[in-house]
């Protein structure tokens, strides 16, 4: 039982990009990493082989919020913990719920024992708190698990950013403090990213950032964006956090985004991402591919016969057809649902994975200057 570990590899002479590895008691990931989202131990439509051998995903996600609600962690204890219950024998990472919570439960009450919320499947009354928000991780049983933060929404002016920052902090202490009287409990490494939060405000996010690296977590992550910010800003912002994060712990951008968000953030040095982008668009009609965006919806693909998309790694992008998957969605078929999610995954770690080729081959700044106009074409 070791805990995380780190390991650069390169980095882009023309950009902040950078190629590494860490390594958990479930496998060695290779960054940057993009992390399918499994919000309650599934990842929509996608099953755990289709995971391993045709996206190639290499990490998962776990959301807590969800999880702890259904079904329950009674069921997950006596399972052994998310990995035996769900069957995938990867790394996990298991986000703490703070984001749903402070999104979709409605009705919560801030304080500063944590925050009393409303289950949105049944109305009933919950209290999470940082040291219950890692009793329920622990039981989990994340290789990775995040603090409990609350993620300021957009816009939010001064005096509330610095007030939620503040909150956030000594809730972090008591994170760390809690899993420091508590094992491991299923005899391997449980590892605990803090979260950057400020907002959008410059001198709260480095605040946060020295705070965050002053702890000598194993690893670190940005929350906070992508919540309705101009894409510039996010950058910025993504930007600055980075230049103020430890160089050797990975940097984990939260719920980060579009393929070409990606690739501009990881020539800013981050290192992992995740995002329900790939799989909520695809089961709506919207595939990223190598040569742009094509919405199967339309009629232009009724009678195109050619492959999804011949220029990733994914069977299923080769063997089924646009017009193929176009019946399928107009037709309400649920296969329809899975090659789409299959794909749009494919595609992201596909993504990524080139990106880290070029990092290491040293011209990753050039490739991801001509590669982001292509995926952004709408076909």
């Amino acid at each position: 039982m070791a805990a995380l570990s780190f390991t650069l590899s390169a980095q882009d002479p023309n950009s902040k990009a950078r190629a590494g590895e860490f390594v958990t008691d479930h496998g060695t990931v290779q960054t940057p990493i993009f992390m399918p989202v499994g919000t309650v131990g599934s990842v929509k439509a996608v099953s755990q082989q289709q995971l391993k051998e045709e996206v190639k995903a290499e990490i998962i996600l776990g959301n807590t919020y969800h999880l702890y609600l259904r079904p329950g962690l009674e069921v997950l204890e006596a399972a052994g913990g998310l990995h035996k219950f769900n069957g995938w024998d990867g790394p996990i990472l298991t986000d703490s719920g703070g984001y749903q919570v402070f999104s979709l439960a409605g009705n919560r009450k801030l304080t500063e024992d944590g925050a009393l919320f409303q289950s949105h499947i049944d109305g009933s009354k919950h209290l999470f708190s940082p040291e219950s928000v890692m009793d329920i991780q622990r039981i989990i049983g994340g290789d990775i698990i995040m603090a409990f933060d609350e993620c300021p929404p957009y816009p939010s002016d001064y005096a509330y950013a610095r007030k939620s920052l503040d909150l956030t902090h000594r809730w972090l202490d008591r994170c760390f403090k809690r899993l420091d009287e508590t094992p491991d409990k299923y005899g391997y490494s449980q590892n605990l990213f803090p979260i950057v939060q400020g907002s959008t405000f410059g001198d709260l996010r480095k605040e946060s950032c020295a705070y965050i690296s002053s702890k000598n977590a194993v690893g670190n992550a940005i929350g906070g964006l992508s919540v309705g910010e101009p894409e510039e800003m996010m950058y910025e912002l993504a930007g600055l956090c980075c230049e103020n994060l430890p160089e050797n712990k990975p940097r984990y951008l939260m719920g980060v985004g579009t393929p070409w968000n990606i690739l501009e953030n990881i020539s800013l040095g981050v290192d992992m991402f995740d995002c329900v982008m790939p799989t909520r668009n695809g089961r709506n009609a919207m595939l990223f591919t190598s040569r742009g965006v094509i919405n199967i919806d339309n009629k232009k693909w009724e009678k195109d016969f050619s492959p999804i998309d011949d220029g990733i790694d994914c069977t299923f992008s080769h063997y089924y057809s646009k017009a193929y998957l176009r019946h399928l969605v107009k037709a309400k078929e649920i296969l329809g649902l899975t090659i789409a999610s299959v794909h749009n995954l494919a595609f992201y770690l596909w993504l990524v994975k080139e990106a880290r080729k070029h990092i290491l081959a040293g011209d990753f700044n050039s490739w991801k200057n001509e590669m982001i106009p292509i995926i952004k074409t709408r076909l």
